[in-house]
C-alpha cells in the first residue's frame, strides 16, 4: 500500500444507504491502493460549498448521487461529452490546474453490466425505456451508442421523454410514446428507470409489449426493484432474464475508479460479494 491515502467521497442526500464506500474500498484493496473514501450527506443548498471545500482541502475525486447530479455538472470547470449530453454528472475529478472536471459513468456502467456480465447483445434490438430522469437520459444515450435498432421512451410526463428524444436527434430510431399508448408495440428489452419502485405506484403496462425471450432490467436493485420484477415475472419474463441494477452500480463505480487511478479493478468478485448481501 502507498503511504498516503488520497481523499475521495460520495455526495448525496440521503447517503447512509450507499454501497459506494464498500465498493471503492474493495477495488483499492484489490489493487494495493491506499484510499480514504467517505459518504458525505449534504443537503442541496449546501452542495456547492461542500464540494468546493472538499477539493480545496485535498480531495482528489468525488462520486455524486441524488439529488445533486445536475448541480454537479453546473459547478464544474470542465465537462466531458458524456456529462454534457446527459445533462448531469456522477463523477467529479480534481484537475492538475486545480479545476474540477465533471463526467458521467451511468451509461457506460449500464452497458458494461448488461453486455459483459449478462451477455445481452444490444445491437439490432428494440428497446423500451421507462422514465426520463437523469439516469434514464444516460441510459438512452448509451443504448443508442450500443446499436439498438430502435429506442422508445415513455414517461408519465411525456414532455420529459420528448426532451431526451429531441436531444438524441435520431427520429428514425428514437421515438416517444404515451405511457398508455403502447398497445401493438413489442420490445426485446424493457428498462425501468422510473422511481415507481421507491415512490410507489404500479407498472400498468400491457404484457403484450414483451416478445418471446424479452429481457427486463431495473436500474434499481434490492427492494426498490421488487415492483418491476413482480410485473416482469407476471408478464412472462423468465426469472433468469430479469436483471437489476446492482451490476450497473459496480461497473459505473469501476469506470470512475479507473478515471481516478489509471487502473481498472476486477468487478466480478465485488459484484458477487454484494449480490450475497443484497
Amino acid at each position: 500500500m502507498s503511504a498516503e491515502a488520497h481523499r475521495y467521497a460520495v455526495f448525496g442526500h440521503p447517503i447512509a444507504h450507499s454501497l459506494s464506500p464498500d465498493i471503492h474500498a474493495a477495488f483499492a484493496a484489490q489493487l494495493g491502493i491506499a484510499l480514504d473514501y467517505r459518504a458525505l450527506d449534504v443537503a442541496p443548498g449546501a452542495f456547492n460549498d461542500a464540494v468546493r471545500t472538499f477539493f480545496a482541502e485535498g480531495g482528489h475525486g468525488a462520486n455524486v448521487t441524488l439529488p445533486h447530479k445536475t448541480v454537479a455538472l453546473a459547478l464544474a470547470d470542465v465537462r466531458t461529452e458524456a456529462a454534457t449530453r446527459v445533462g448531469a454528472a456522477n463523477t467529479l475529478t480534481r484537475r492538475d490546474d486545480g479545476g474540477i472536471e465533471a463526467h458521467n459513468t451511468d451509461g457506460s456502467g449500464f452497458v458494461r453490466d448488461i453486455t459483459e456480465r449478462h451477455g445481452f447483445d444490444l445491437r439490432g434490438h428494440d428497446a423500451l425505456l421507462l422514465g426520463a430522469g437523469g439516469a434514464a437520459r444516460a441510459v438512452a444515450w448509451a443504448l443508442m451508442d450500443a446499436g439498438v435498432q430502435t429506442l422508445t421512451i415513455v414517461n408519465r410526463t411525456p414532455e420529459r421523454a420528448d426532451e431526451i428524444a429531441d436531444a438524441i436527434g435520431e427520429p428514425g430510431r428514437c421515438y416517444t410514446r404515451y405511457w398508455d399508448g403502447l398497445d401493438g408495440e413489442s420490445f426485446n428489452l424493457v428498462v425501468n428507470a422510473t422511481a415507481i419502485g421507491v415512490a410507489g405506484g404500479s407498472f400498468d403496462l400491457p404484457t403484450s409489449i414483451l416478445k418471446d425471450h424479452s429481457t427486463c432490467y431495473d436500474l434499481s436493485y434490492g427492494a426498490a426493484a421488487a415492483a418491476f420484477k413482480g410485473w416482469s415475472l407476471a408478464a412472462g419474463v423468465r426469472p433468469d432474464w430479469f436483471r437489476d441494477g446492482l451490476g450497473m452500480l459496480v461497473e459505473q463505480a469501476a469506470d470512475a475508479f479507473e478515471r481516478w487511478h489509471g487502473q481498472r479493478p476486477d468487478t466480478d468478485p465485488v459484484y458477487r460479494e454484494l449480490r450475497q448481501r443484497v
